[in-house]
């Protein structure tokens, strides 16, 4: 081979040994400036420099937004010398809501959608950092980590973030390098949180143990995880198989027809996409029991609906559409980041350990930073306190002085100051020597010497650095910390289309024999007319109906027999009922022992621990137990009161401790006071005294006051009135009471009180089986020392057994609207003598509630 000449600049080389290591070159370029995240603060290059652009450009939350295409120009002319497309792009996918847990930039305008539309072009939209990018940008400008030359050597740029919040974790990263890829799935925020807590106090720790913290990845999209040995896989050994799915749930139309509701979709997957495959099978006939497609979602969430055929089974079209559409698809997670510089595939708790090492060295060179700002600045303060104290001395000083320099040296050889204190005292201004500055002086020295003293500590314990970082990640998860969205199920919970069923409003009745039935809320309306039972029920002559309230599907029904047992069951399998149909008897349904009675009915969203059941029995037992003791009732029923022999459960209700209680006796004896006078106790508990009964006497009923109403008070021999609840007065639980009404030989013992209000009604039933309605106009008003009137005529031996309210009726052609709280106001003990009342709670208030309801045939 010839040499080259000196001159020559041509050098002969094997191909083969220029291209490996060209591409070898080229590819660690690709790895580390493009393709992978850096562990610490989850970033690539490109994302980093955006952030770190728009910060140098002033892009706060609080700030007004500016054109994207200013940050993209000063992100190609400062810090990434690539192609604009790339850095919109990946300014574009820290907006969407849909592709980041926790989104890093504030996007205003059209930055593209989860149907895969593009985002506008840069000059039309604006942007600005997020709260949540501030955090991963604090203490920044306090040389917290290292700092690069950028590509033409005029300025410098962050190699990493301070990242207080693990940010590869809680938005996850994909990209492909050359010869490897990575896809870390987003988590949710508390639980990463805690589990580097977990790891801070127990670094000794198994990955085991960190998995039962993190539950698995939770996408800004929500939908359904089935399975969890993927997600053991991939916090384990850095690679796993999660199956994702939509939440799909089951809506009845009319006629008996069905849909399907997808409100969330998989991770990644373009909702138009799946809706396009569906309609391909669709058209190709793969699945015939589809009739329509459509897509109704807007601002307030996701929804399209796939119309099913009537008699199609919902199960079998949803099996078929998970196998052929994008509703299931496979989240491949590869849990690779670079390690300072080095590709590695990391586990769990590797990656945890990698954040919480970052964090600590952030958080010693910050407190190294402040400590010697604090040092610098208390040495000046030291030397201005100098100078104040000999301020004529200092002028003398300085009059004298032929330039700066001069007086420079002078006072520091007169008062033995450094070169730095000495400039100080030139540069202060003759406002610092008033009293009130020095004070302010004095005080700031103490201050720094405090904040010093904090500073030495922080640097020479390594567990008070941790202490630090295990503050500023909860005070972070505090603040920007929310519920997981998405549910990740084992496989034996495999969810099938009956158990996702849709949170629809329905009406259900309860008859005074115990009838119950649900009816879709948008099949009725309101029935004009007065006089008639609900539509259905005029065909049974010794029915009526005494509660109509509006629940939602998925909602449970808590039921209180008269033994104190509470059952619960879900709403949808109440029987769904037609206008001819009085429906099941509720013992049939809900399973209860024969011979137990209702003593309280509530429908019940959330069983949240800071909502109240209050029990009240026939001799006078108040109790209060909190709501969440009733979440998992068992088949077969719990003990949630303890009764006395010989006592019976009168009333249930539901409240929050902020109201009065009204209770009232058959000897016409009557107590009010505050619900928060009766403490809470556990299911087993026995209860206190709410009142005291002499003589043989017994409660027959109670009040919860809610509103401006009357007190009904009935008695044996068919005397009534009403009496303003505001003539009670307030007492301490568990006296005599005052005077409700005159029981006399006349009168006969009260049988009943009840709440009641204009419009309202009740049955009054005798022990001879008649019954009669009683409006509230024909109940007169009367005080508390009086005995009513005689309103109902009762044959020779014959007397009131039980009064119960009528459900009332509404004069307007519409559907009732929904109430919130859900739950039903409980009716006031309608009990008659020696016996428990059939049924005694009552939906929710009357005007909506109470509506008489009958089918729309329109």
């Amino acid at each position: 081979m010839v040499m080259p000449q000196k001159r020559e600049r041509v050098l002969p080389r094997m191909i083969e040994d220029e291209m490996r290591e060209s591409f070898i070159d080229y590819s660690m370029s690709v790895i580390v400036q493009r393709a992978l995240p850096d562990v610490r603060d989850g970033l690539k290059p490109v994302h980093r420099r955006i952030l770190y652009a728009m910060s140098e450009l002033g892009l706060a939350p609080n700030r007004p937004y500016k054109k994207s295409a200013t940050v993209v120009g000063e992100v190609l002319g400062k810090y990434h010398p690539h192609g604009d497309n790339a850095v919109y792009d990946s300014l574009v996918r820290m907006v969407q809501d849909f592709s980041l847990r926790y989104p890093l930039v504030d996007g205003q305008g059209n930055f593209g959608s989860i149907d895969g539309d593009n985002a506008a072009a840069y000059r039309y939209t604006e942007a600005r950092l997020t709260a949540l990018a501030t955090e991963m940008l604090a203490d920044l400008d306090k040389d917290t980590v290292d700092v690069a030359p950028n590509f033409d050597d005029r300025l410098t740029e962050p190699t990493v973030l301070p990242a207080k919040l693990p940010n590869l974790l809680i938005n996850g990263s994909s990209g492909i390098a050359v010869g490897m890829s990575t896809n870390i799935p987003p988590h949710n925020l508390r639980e990463v949180g805690r589990a580097i807590r977990h790891l801070v106090e127990q670094p000794g720790c198994e990955v085991d143990e960190l998995i039962r913290l993190v539950h698995g990845p939770d996408f800004p999209t929500g939908g359904l995880i089935v399975g969890k040995d993927g997600i053991r896989d991939a916090y384990t050994t850095g690679r796993g198989r999660i199956v994702m799915r939509a939440r799909v749930k089951r809506e009845t139309l009319r006629g008996g027809k069905e849909q399907l509701v997808v409100t969330e979709i998989p991770y990644g997957v373009s909702k138009s996409r799946i809706i396009e495959q569906i309609a391909t099978l669709v058209r190709a006939k793969k699945i015939e029991d589809i009739t329509d497609l459509r897509d109704e979602s807007d601002r307030d969430g996701m929804r399209f609906v796939i119309e099913l055929k009537r008699g199609a089974r919902a199960a079998q079209v949803l099996k078929r559409l998970y196998k052929g559409t994008y509703l299931q698809a496979t989240f491949g997670a590869i849990m690779l980041a670079l390690d300072h510089g080095v590709p590695r595939e990391m586990n769990l708790k590797t990656m945890l350990g990698h954040y919480r090492d970052h964090r600590l060295e952030v958080i010693r060179r910050r407190s190294r930073h402040d400590l010697e700002a604090a040092r610098h600045e208390a040495h000046v303060a030291e030397g201005l306190l100098i100078a104040v104290e000999n301020i004529d001395e200092v002028i003398a000083i300085i009059r004298a002085s032929e330039d700066r320099a001069g007086a420079s040296r002078a006072l520091r050889d007169r008062f033995e100051l450094t070169e730095i204190q000495a400039e100080a005292i030139l540069d202060m201004r003759l406002s610092r020597l008033t009293g009130l500055e020095t004070d302010k002086l004095h005080e700031r020295l103490r201050d720094l010497k405090r904040t010093m003293r904090e500073l030495e500590v922080i640097l020479g314990s390594e567990d008070r650095q941790l202490e630090v970082l295990l503050e500023e990640l909860d005070a972070a998860v505090q603040m920007y910390g929310d519920a997981r969205r998405t549910e990740i199920l084992s496989e034996d919970e495999e969810p099938s289309v009956e158990d996702a069923l849709a949170d629809e409003e329905v009406v259900v009745t309860l008859s005074h024999q115990g009838y119950v039935k649900r009816i879709p809320l948008y099949l009725y309306k309101r029935r004009v007319g007065s006089g008639k039972a609900l539509a259905g029920m005029d065909r049974f002559d010794d029915d009526f109906l005494e509660r109509v309230f509006i629940a939602g599907t998925t909602d449970t029904l808590l039921l209180f027999t008269s033994s104190g047992q509470a059952h619960a069951m879900p709403v949808h399998e109440l029987p769904e009922g037609g206008r001819q149909s009085r429906g099941r008897a509720i013992a049939q349904v809900a399973g209860l022992p024969g011979g137990e009675r209702l003593a309280g009915l509530l429908a019940v969203k959330d069983f949240e621990e800071d909502r109240v059941l209050g029990f009240l029995t026939r001799g006078g037992t108040v109790k209060r137990t909190t709501l969440d003791q009733f979440a998992n009732i068992r088949a077969g029923g719990i003990n949630a009161v303890n009764l006395k022999e010989g006592d019976e459960l009168l009333d249930v209700t539901l409240g929050d401790g902020t109201h009065d209680v009204v209770l009232v006796t058959s000897g016409g004896r009557a107590i009010r006071f505050p619900e928060s006078d009766v403490p809470t106790m556990g299911r087993a508990a026995q209860g206190v005294r709410g009142i005291q009964l002499r003589g043989g006497d017994t409660v027959v009923g109670g009040v919860d006051v809610r509103r401006q109403a009357t007190l009904c008070t009935v008695t044996e021999l068919g005397h009534a009135k009403r009496t303003p609840i505001d003539e009670y007065p307030a007492q301490k639980r568990g006296g005599l009471g005052t005077i409700t009404l005159q029981v006399t030989d006349r009168t006969g013992p009260l049988v009943a009180a009840q709440e009641m209000l204009e419009g309202d009604e009740f049955m009054v039933i005798c022990r001879s089986g008649k019954t009669v309605r009683i409006g509230a106009a024909d109940v007169p008003v009367q005080g508390r020392n009086t005995q009513g009137r005689a309103l109902v005529g009762l044959a020779k031996g014959d007397a009131i057994a039980r009064v119960a309210r009528v459900a009332g009726r509404e004069e307007e052609e519409e559907a009732p609207a929904r109430v919130e709280p859900r739950e039903t106001t409980p009716a006031i003990a309608a009990a008659g003598t020696g016996e428990a009342p059939e049924a005694v709670t009552r939906g929710p208030r009357p005007e909506v509630a109470a509506a008489q309801l009958e089918l729309d045939a329109t």
